[in-house]
């Protein structure tokens, strides 16, 4: 989704999205994973997004462009059909008024969805130690026919282009403070923005450079399935919201005073969800409490990746 509105930014000067609500989702796809207050929340913390739509209709009209000013509507090269098969783009593709960006290979809502459901199923534990784990330690390898041990199913295949496309490309500048945050930021949610948002609250010119976590170290605290997306969408998720400035891919568990000096950090926070020892049983907080730059932030969200997938296999009873 992050890609689409990229690409759809890119082509004009001020971009406006329109989100659908619940009943009419639930009308013409089935029941959405999130509430529309969350949806409308996530898309606004995208920072190639200007304003949004909320109650967006499901079938883009010429009308719905003329009410929001706007030239031309974009949608990704996938045609979505209404309940009864009509193109929902048919009107405005007529007038001239329609515009199309590239799907991103390897990665889609159906894919997560599949691989949350595995859950139930398989889990890392399971990887025999020493053929397949070792071999793919460096975290860049791929398992068996292109699958990653951790995230089973992604075909995603990461580029340093689509990073640059991602990054924000800002250094610093004098009189930023910069934070840092650390964590997993699977299945980037509307509980990691809630909390990215009130860290980004607390200083008049903040600078966040948050850490990710490889998939084997996600793994090792948060057992099961996890996590469900892989260090590369992980990444491109966290950059794609507007208060994040910077990630560090494979960040280590351990905030160290290395990584404290070396990005010259002002404040480390951390949300209100437990934090796990590291390896040996030391708190990974050590040195930043030590040094007296360590914050608890409370979002205010109760919102995890355990809930969404409860919610996913939830919907899928349902179903």
């Amino acid at each position: 989704h992050s890609n689409q509105l990229r690409q759809a930014r890119a082509m004009g000067d001020y971009l406006i999205v329109g989100v659908h609500t619940d009943e009419e989702i639930a009308k013409h796809k089935g029941p959405p994973v999130f509430t529309q207050e969350e949806r409308y929340k996530m898309v606004q913390a995208i920072k190639w997004v200007d304003e949004i739509a909320p109650g967006a209709p499901y079938v883009t009209t010429l009308e719905t462009l003329d009410k929001y000013n706007c030239d031309f509507c974009v949608h990704g090269d996938d045609i979505t059909l209404t309940i009864d098969g009509k193109d929902t783009y048919e009107e405005v593709k007529a007038a001239g008024r329609y515009r199309e960006c590239k799907r991103t290979q390897g990665v889609s809502t159906t894919d997560l969805v599949g691989r949350m459901l595995l859950m139930t199923k398989a889990h890392h534990s399971n990887i025999d130690e020493d053929l397949d784990y070792r071999k793919h330690t460096d975290n860049f390898g791929k398992g068996p026919k292109g699958h990653s041990p951790w995230t089973g199913v992604s075909q995603f295949l990461q580029t340093s282009q689509k990073i640059i496309q991602f990054a924000s490309g800002k250094e610093p500048q004098p009189g930023d403070t910069i934070i840092y945050v650390a964590g997993a930021f699977d299945l980037f949610h509307i509980g990691h923005v809630d909390f990215l948002e009130k860290v980004h609250q607390l200083a008049e010119k903040p600078y966040i450079i948050a850490g990710l976590h490889f998939d084997q170290e996600v793994n090792r605290y948060k057992g099961k399935n996890y996590p469900i997306m892989n260090i590369h969408e992980r990444t491109l998720s966290v950059l794609a919201c507007r208060y994040v400035s910077e990630v560090v891919i494979g960040a280590p568990y351990a905030v160290s005073a290395d990584l404290l000096d070396h990005f010259r950090v002002t404040l480390v926070c951390h949300g209100m969800t437990e934090v796990v020892p590291d390896k040996d049983g030391s708190d990974p907080y050590k040195e930043p409490k030590t040094r007296g730059i360590f914050q608890l932030v409370d979002s205010g969200s109760n919102l995890t990746t355990d809930l969404i997938v409860q919610r996913i296999i939830k919907n899928r009873l349902v179903f």
